[in-house]
Formats: structure tokens, sequence, C-alpha cells
């Protein structure tokens, strides 16, 4: 499967400028990043460019965190934080509500978006066709991290075991995502002999809390989801516990990863960083939303060796991140 996002995006003039010079045009090795990024010390994300002309360094700096539910509930929990990286960076921070991860990655690779948490699928979307640098996930206090995908029905559904969706309808949430749709896809493949169209009803619902909450409705006979939305979503009372069971659930991926554009100025990036490892979750807004999913701190890791399972689902599935 060929992940396409050329129609998504409409790149203006402006922001085509705004990524700075075309590394096509130098003789540099990229691996599957796109050829206006260079990976020379190949790690598998784009390199910083190295002429301060193609480096950035905005007033006001945008942050847009992976749209897993309704942005309006994440833009309150990063208000903390987002004073903390005020204060680290010197600049304007503004939170950007994301709809969907295509319009995500489209924003920042027309040069919109400077730092962002990209949910596990669309990280390697982003990193190779956005110029998207990760470095850090959330974690636990004991430095545990990550989430499963579990594939969900509601009380007397009549699926019982993943069998069962044979002949039935599964929800997932959108092609880019990886507990919403790589990994299912894979496992259902590989594991069941279960293939979209073939032997059951594929349909999307875009996000993983419209699929949660379409499930526990009756509107969706089952799911494949996050279960770290899951979890934050009984916290909050939006659903009861009881209101799905789980018939399937995968081995642990990575969590959503955060970083920043390639092009940021070196000196920028550095700062950014150290606001993430430097911020204190003690009674602060983030601390109250990610508790609910026992996430208590930032952890630093690199995409080379946190998303190569991520990858190899990619691989799998015939996914190739081409960006035209």
């Amino acid at each position: 499967m060929k992940l396409n996002i050329k129609p998504l995006i409409a790149a203006s003039a402006f922001a085509l400028l705004s990524l700075g010079t075309s590394a096509s045009a130098q003789d540099c090795p990229r691996g599957d990043l796109d050829e206006r990024f260079c990976d020379a010390d190949g790690d598998l994300i784009a390199d910083i460019p190295s002429d301060p002309a193609d480096q950035i360094d905005p007033d006001t700096l945008i942050f847009a965190y992976t749209p897993v539910e309704d942005p309006a509930v994440y833009k309150t929990a990063w208000s903390d934080f987002l004073d903390h990286l005020v204060a680290e960076t010197g600049k304007d921070v503004v939170f950007f509500p994301v709809q969907s991860n295509a319009a995500q990655i489209e924003a920042m690779r027309s040069g919109r978006l400077h730092i962002a948490g990209f949910n596990t699928g669309s990280n390697p979307l982003a990193v190779n066709c956005a110029g998207f640098r990760p470095f850090t996930i959330m974690a636990s206090l004991d430095g545990n991290f990550g989430y499963e995908m579990e594939i969900i029905t509601y009380p007397g559904s009549g699926i019982e075991s993943v069998e069962d969706i044979k002949g039935k309808q599964l929800a997932f949430t959108s092609p880019t995502s990886n507990s919403g749709f790589k990994a299912p896809s894979a496992i259902l493949k590989g594991d069941f002999d279960l293939l979209p169209e073939r032997d059951f009803e594929p349909v999307f619902s875009g996000k993983h809390d419209n699929s949660i909450l379409g499930v526990a409705n009756k509107d969706y006979m089952a799911a494949s989801i996050a279960n770290s939305v899951k979890s934050r979503m009984i916290s909050r009372d939006v659903i009861k516990e009881e209101d799905v069971i789980t018939i399937y659930k995968s081995q642990t991926f990575p969590t959503t990863g955060f970083g920043v554009v390639y092009n940021l100025k070196p000196e920028l990036q550095d700062k950014i960083r150290n606001a993430f490892f430097s911020f204190e979750w003690d009674g602060t807004t983030l601390e109250a939303e990610f508790s609910k999913s026992n996430e208590g701190q930032f952890l630093e890791m690199t995409y080379q060796v946190f998303w190569e399972v991520i990858r190899k689902i990619d691989a799998a599935n015939d996914v190739s991140y081409a960006c035209e």
C-alpha cells in the first residue's frame, strides 16, 4: 500500500521557500527521506541544514498534538507545558488544533508547524516527508512506556474472538494510525487470514475516540484502538469500562513521538529539547491529563531504535513513504 500525501498538500510559494534549499541539489545520502533532506549521519532523520541561510528562527513557535481526541481537551492539557516552553525559548508559542493526521503532516511539510507530537503510525511519514526530528516520548515515572493495540467490541455483539469478525464490520481510525489501522491490518492478515472487503466490512471513524464511542454506543460492532486513549476516556467518565470488551491485545508499541521540524536553528532546537526534559510535571495540566494513562515524564529516545517495529509493520503492509 502506498500512502500518497500529494493530494493533501497544497504548498504555496511561501511554504516552499520556508523549507530552504532542496537537498536534491546536494550529494548526500537520504535513505527513505524525501529528496529535500539529507541524512549524512545515518540516523534515519533529516539533518539540520548546514547553511545558516537555510535555517529558520521564527518569532512564534507553532505546536500541535496528534488528534487522537477532541483538540479542545488537549489545548487545556498542554497549557502549562507551553508556558514552560515560552520561558525556555523566549518565543511566543501557539497551540494548533489539527483535525487529522494528514493535516498535521501537511502543516509541518509546508512550514506552518514547528513542534509536534505525531502519533505512532504517523511518525515514519512525518520523518520522511515533513522533516520531523523526534527525540522523546512520554513514559511512566518508573520508565515504562508505550501502549497496546486492542480490538474491542460491545457486550452482546456476538463477537467473542477475532475470528468472529469474519462477515461483520470492523472500524479503523485512519490509514496513518498504527493501532487504528496499520498494526491490526498486518495482524489480521498474518495471524488470522482476515482481509478487509473479502472477510469483513472496513469502515473509518477518523479518530480513536470516535471508534471507542462508536463501539460503546453500538454504532460499530468492533474497532481497533489504542488502549491508552481508552484508559483516558474511562478516567474522564466518557465511557464506562464495562461498555466495551477487549478480544485482542497486541505487543507494546511506542507511543506519540515528540520533536521539531528539521530546519529550526540548532540553538533553538536545543532549547526546545531542554524544555521537554526540564519540565516538572507535578501539579500541572499535563500531569492531570496524562496520568490517566500512567504517564509522568518525557523519556529520551531515537526514531531509529524505537520505531523499528513500526517500520517493520509498514513493510508488512507494503507501505512506502512516498511524498508525491
